[in-house]
């Protein structure tokens, strides 16, 4: 899987993310949940809807 790139808030910059996992929210939508791999604050990313 290659590195999810995702928005940091702490660093204010794109960083890759670490130990990244796809879950489900709770209105149905996929998003990546992960940690900054420069950091170490938790992340998150939203996922497109892919049919």
């Amino acid at each position: 899987m290659p590195a999810v790139e995702g928005y940091c808030v702490k660093c204010k910059s794109k960083r890759d993310m670490k130990d990244a996992k796809e879950v489900e929210m709770a209105n149905g939508r996929k998003a990546m949940k992960g940690t900054c791999s420069v950091c170490g604050t938790g992340m998150f990313k939203i996922l497109g809807n892919k049919k």
